[in-house]
């Protein structure tokens, strides 16, 4: 199961296109915020409880959840910004049996619940609101995000206004972009998504446990998928790289290298040749290491096998339309992508998606918010992956993983999903502490 993930505006549309087959608004409404307050009840048992509620849709959710969790014996306090602007949240607002606070002037609570503003705000709060709510959010026990934080943009992460830390955000029908983009994501605690019963496309998701090729009884090495490395200036790097496809279930890594590369696993061959016409090789991974030798990543190019490109290898593509024909993945940095594909002046999602167009290839948006973007439109969100990851070698690590599942068989863009949640995954196995020797030895504890 992966969880779809949706703009503000496509948010809007599959609300729009549901009430035009025949949900009333208040239907909905009533769904999120019965939804919301069992997420609560399910995080928390019942302590005090201030809800927050805005002049729109997310204070109208809110509402229904302040009346819900009420139902469920939670003391449930309730305190408007603004009176209710639309029908759906009047709705809301008159079924709630309770007083109505003021927002300036209500005290604090160990739960509270941010109903203010949720998808498609623009601009930041004024400066007051925030304030406030900032100080009721750090003077809560527990924290509570409908469907974002107030003061985040949906679309791109960006922080509008200063944010408090959240604890918990309940979204509902999809995930936003800004639930998996930074440093909003940084905000949010753990974000559970709620099913309100709205139709969504999942051409935009969050990337979940992998799916791999089963393994034929009668196969062989080969068939299991053979992974060829070129090596260049810097062998660590490229050793790490091949480590990790031989962990990630490859059949075969063979690594092209000038001279002996100590600390390979033994099953890893070294060799002297590079015949890139070998109809054997699954995938081949070039740039780890590679340093200024651009005949290396030439070599590669004259190859038809699919190929990851990382790394240095990124930085001697010249120009992206390069790989056009080239079956790559490419896995870049902030720094790789802009030499790369230049200044996009556009959110991370928009960039990452303009890059795989220009290129035709798969394109690893790396960071603490990686994206997995393909030349049809097709965007995959990372789920959240330990800070450690910041750490010498494991974007070599990403590479070799990645080549192993596009050896197996997966296609371009499943085998990079596919890779980057195993990284993750490894990461949290690893410990704090790894290195990303550690990383590449944690693989085989996590693989599907």
């Amino acid at each position: 199961m992966v969880r779809p993930v949706l703009t503000a505006a496509q948010m809007r549309d599959a609300e729009a296109r549901a009430i035009a087959a025949g949900t009333d608004e208040t239907i909905l409404m009533d769904r999120a915020g019965k939804v919301l307050a069992e997420a609560i009840r399910l995080y928390i048992g019942p302590r005090p409880t201030l809800v927050l509620c805005g002049p729109g849709n997310n204070g109208g959710d809110g509402y229904v959840a302040a009346r819900y969790l009420k139902g469920a014996g939670y003391p449930v306090r309730v305190a408007a910004l603004a009176d209710p602007l639309q029908d759906a949240a009047k709705w809301a607002r008159d079924a709630w049996s309770g007083p109505v606070e003021s927002f300036e002037d209500c005290g604090a609570a160990p739960i509270v619940i941010d109903c203010l503003f949720g998808t498609g705000l623009s601009r930041g709060l004024e400066a007051s609101v925030a304030e406030r709510l900032k100080s009721l959010v750090d003077q809560a026990l527990i924290a509570v995000a409908c469907d974002l934080p107030s003061g985040v943009a949906s679309d791109d992460g960006k922080l509008l206004s200063q944010l408090g830390s959240y604890d918990l955000t309940v979204t509902f029908g999809a995930l936003k972009p800004s639930h998996r983009l930074m440093p909003a994501m940084e905000m949010m605690g753990r974000v559970v998504l709620a099913d309100i019963a709205i139709e969504t496309a999942e051409n935009w998701f969050e990337i979940g446990e992998p799916t791999l090729p089963s393994l034929d009884p009668l196969g062989h090495k080969y068939d299991r998928g053979l992974v060829h490395c070129l090596a260049g200036e810097m062998p660590g790097a490229i050793a790490l790289a091949a480590s990790a496809a031989a962990r990630s279930g490859a059949g075969y890594v063979r690594v092209s290298t000038s001279r002996a590369i100590d600390g390979l696993p033994a099953s890893v061959v070294q060799t002297g040749t590079a015949d890139m016409k070998d109809p054997r090789i699954g995938c081949i991974l070039v740039g780890p290491g590679l340093g200024e030798v651009p005949q290396v990543l030439t070599l590669a190019l004259t190859s038809r096998a699919p190929k990851v490109i990382d790394a240095d290898g990124i930085g001697l593509v010249g120009d992206p339309e390069r790989m056009h024909g080239q079956d790559a993945i490419l896995t870049p940095h902030d720094g790789e992508f802009v030499k790369l594909f230049g200044e996009i002046e556009a959110s991370k999602p928009e960039r990452a998606l303009e890059a795989a167009k220009r290129s035709q290839a798969v394109i690893v948006y790396k960071g603490p918010d990686t994206l997995v973007a393909s030349p049809e439109g097709r965007l995959a969100f990372a789920p959240p992956a330990p800070a450690w990851l910041a750490t010498a070698g494991t974007g070599d690590v990403l590479a070799g993983i990645i080549a192993a599942m596009r050896a197996r068989g997966l296609d371009s863009f499943d085998a990079a999903c596919a890779g980057v949640w195993i990284h993750g995954r490894a990461a949290e196995f690893a410990g704090p502490v790894m290195i990303a020797d550690d990383l590449a030895n944690a693989i085989s504890h996590v693989s599907p």
